[in-house]
């Protein structure tokens, strides 16, 4: 199990025997399964082999080096997991997209701040472009920077972690035609079709 599809998930990897038995209990051949939480892709890899269509969503960093990377060895016929009893040779495809990041560029930059000068021409980035929680007034920050300014370096980020709308993370569908946000015409056509193949 742990090294089924060629990849590697400490603590985290379900066997693909455990989620062929639930996707074979609860679906038909040609179903959709979704998996909001897909780790190192196990639910996608016994879609493919079990003929099923399959969404995975994934938000952790490693989704290169393990989610897609099982995909393809999967698609390349990996013979790990449930591949003998499935008599699995290989095959299929999938489409891989990124989520538009707005709240969540400005997290990325917050980790990556290395000096308390940089902190503070962030945080007047912030509130110039960022979303911030609605708790959240920026000139009671301004007015009291002192207190800001006497957090350690990991005070600060965690602190301007904290003020950003978790819920802004990434450009809501109802959103992106709004030309602030710059999102590309193809990203919206593809948006468009994604959603109209999701409707009933």
């Amino acid at each position: 199990m742990h090294n089924e599809g060629g990849v590697k998930l400490r603590k985290g990897k379900k066997p693909e025997k455990l989620i062929s038995r639930i996707v074979e209990l609860c679906t038909n051949k040609g179903d959709l399964v979704l998996d909001f939480f897909a780790g190192s892709g196990t639910t996608g890899t016994v879609c493919l082999k079990m003929d099923r269509k399959f969404i995975i969503t994934e938000q952790l960093e490693y989704i290169d080096s393990k989610l897609i990377k099982r995909l393809k060895n999967t698609i390349g016929g990996e013979q790990s997991g449930i591949s003998k009893a499935f008599q699995w040779k290989g095959g299929g495809n999938f489409k891989y997209a990124e989520l538009f990041r707005l709240n969540e560029n400005f997290m990325e930059s917050i980790q990556d701040v290395s000096n308390k000068s940089d902190m503070n021409t962030l945080w007047s980035q912030m509130k110039e472009h960022a979303f911030l929680s609605y708790q959240i007034n920026p000139s009671d920050i301004d007015e009291n920077v002192e207190e800001f300014e006497a957090l350690s370096l990991t005070g600060q980020k965690k602190f301007l972690v904290e003020v950003l709308d978790k819920n802004q993370l990434y450009v809501n569908y109802s959103e992106m035609d709004n030309g602030d946000y710059e999102v590309s015409e193809s990203d919206k056509k593809l948006n468009h079709q994604f959603y109209q193949l999701s409707e009933p």
